[in-house]
């Protein structure tokens, strides 16, 4: 039997390309063409898998987080063949970097779907997040900082303004070892829903805080003028709370910049409700209800070193800087 193809690269003009983001709470897939002013997104995909799951006690991914994950995976690979897509690249993020099974199950992708998984550094994680989403940086020369929560860790990137329409210079960069997966593991979900969980919530908060302490260390005295970005379903779950929408609507989130006390605010109300409160709230519901919570603790974590007036919010990230990295490659203007 012949083996499925790979998503590398094939033969013919390469007009239509495809991104796909593993990490450890999500699998998501973009297909696109480039356009004179950017890209087209021709299909998309997204579905928690929660590959990281246990992965904090045994070092290990678990055979039912991967098979949840190749599940996925097999779904992109047809996404993927039904699009024609002619070049794509396939990242995975902290929980293979962790898992001491993690190349094995990079290799088991690739024989049951065809794609190519590549585990890349935290310093590409967060270079891929920066030019998917520095577009929605709101305008002005003093310093930013972008981050991304996500699933077992969260990237925090210090960036100057660049030359005109070139993404912005990366000043420093750091990788902290909490993400809304591992913080909530490292505190347990009894102790996050009990009756003293606005001290679990201060724990977590520590934790991500003390992660941060060494990359607070050289961000720029002066506060003047800073700006914040952020891209992770924390953010944008938060900016919807904030809108009161009654379901996600990324035109409406995309872009948005929200008052700081604002998002301070909806954090706090976040953590003093139990599981059964925030699977209540619209765009919270049950599948994010018992991660959100240190999700928030690691925004204000960030928000304690970095206090900007307001935060922008980008439904945008890897998936995006890797399309736009292979257009660039290929000559597009992106």
């Amino acid at each position: 039997m012949a083996p499925p193809p790979s998503f590398h690269r094939r033969s013919g003009n390469r007009h239509t390309y495809g991104a796909i983001d593993l990490g450890t709470n999500n699998c998501r897939l973009l297909v696109a063409r480039p356009t004179e002013d950017g890209f087209t997104v021709v299909d998309a995909f997204s579905r928690i898998v929660r590959l990281g799951e246990g992965l904090s006690t045994s070092g290990r991914l678990s055979d039912q987080a991967m098979d949840r994950a190749v599940g996925a995976l097999a779904v992109c690979a047809d996404k993927l063949r039904r699009r024609h897509v002619s070049l794509a690249r396939s990242v995975a993020t902290e929980a293979c970097r962790r898992a001491a099974n993690g190349r094995e199950f990079s290799e088991r992708v690739r024989r049951e779907t065809g794609i190519a998984m590549e585990i890349i550094s935290p310093q590409e994680e967060a270079r891929l997040a920066v030019l998917g989403c520095h577009k929605l940086l709101e305008p002005g020369d003093g310093p930013a900082l972008i981050f991304d929560i996500g699933g077992g860790s969260t990237e925090l990137v210090l960036v100057e303004p660049g030359e005109e329409d070139c993404p912005p210079r990366i000043r420093a960069w750091w990788s902290a070892p909490w993400g809304v997966v591992s913080l909530t593991e490292s505190e347990g979900r009894n102790a996050i829903d009990g009756d003293n969980r606005l001290e679990a919530y201060a724990r977590m908060k520590s934790r991500a805080s003390d992660s941060f302490s060494r990359f607070a260390e050289i961000l720029p005295s002066k506060k003047k003028g800073i700006r914040l970005l952020g891209t992770s379903g924390t953010v944008t779950t938060l900016a919807s709370v904030h809108l009161a929408l009654p379901s996600y609507d990324r035109r409406a989130v995309d872009g948005l910049h929200v008052p700081i006390d604002d998002m301070r605010r909806i954090s706090m109300m976040i953590a003093e409700m139990d599981f059964g409160g925030r699977s209540s709230v619209p765009c919270i519901g049950t599948e994010r209800a018992d991660l959100v919570v240190a999700g928030c603790a690691i925004l204000e974590a960030i928000l304690d070193i970095w206090p900007a007036d307001r935060l922008g919010v980008a439904d945008r990230g890897i998936r995006e800087g890797i399309l736009r990295s292979l257009m660039a490659n290929d000559g597009h203007l992106v």
